[in-house]
């Protein structure tokens, strides 16, 4: 028999604790995402993942919002956000910090994600666009580069908190274990 273990079991961090944790050097930028259940879900996997932070740039919602707090479950309360009303902006920002970015997109000259390496003390900036449209052209352009998932059915278009959860999980595999 194989137990489940028990919340008390997990060893999970306070939310204090969370916020002085070491994080991985990944930001999120999402790029006027409409769904607030899809912002929801980047929070709690960016808190899965123990990321920097998330821009919200656009049209997308911000905390407090009661849609967000569904899917997120607090987390919107523990990983740090700010918002951006311009994506581009928001990417040079980030990039004069010191981050790579990278726009997570079907695009001419991206890399396949299991082929990327991202460098130990290097910083990333992983931009995810649109549900419909995906990441506007002009962030493409203001980005490093384009990663992609590599996809081989009919749709060729992942949910964009799944994207989210499979390319941080990517991360943490090349980065932290």
């Amino acid at each position: 028999m194989n137990r489940k273990l028990l919340n008390s079991e997990l060893n999970r961090l306070t939310p204090g604790a969370f916020r002085e944790a070491v994080k991985m050097p990944v930001v999120l930028v999402l790029d006027n995402i409409r769904s607030q259940h899809n912002i929801g879900a980047a929070f709690r996997t960016a808190d899965a993942f123990c990321i920097e932070k998330i821009v919200l740039c656009g049209i997308c919602a911000v905390p407090p919002s009661a849609e967000i707090h569904k899917a997120a479950l607090g987390a919107e309360d523990t990983v740090a956000w700010e918002y951006a009303a311009d994506t581009v902006a928001a990417i040079a920002q980030l990039k004069q910090a010191g981050y790579t970015a990278l726009a997570l997109e079907q695009a001419e000259r991206r890399t396949l994600l299991h082929g990327f390496s991202p460098k130990a003390g290097e910083k990333y900036a992983l931009l995810f666009g649109n549900e419909v449209h995906g990441v506007q052209q002009p962030a493409v352009d203001a980005c490093d580069g384009c990663l992609e998932i590599p996809q081989f059915g009919t749709k060729h278009s992942l949910n964009v908190s799944v994207s989210i959860g499979i390319v941080l999980w990517d991360f943490v595999i090349k980065l932290k274990l």
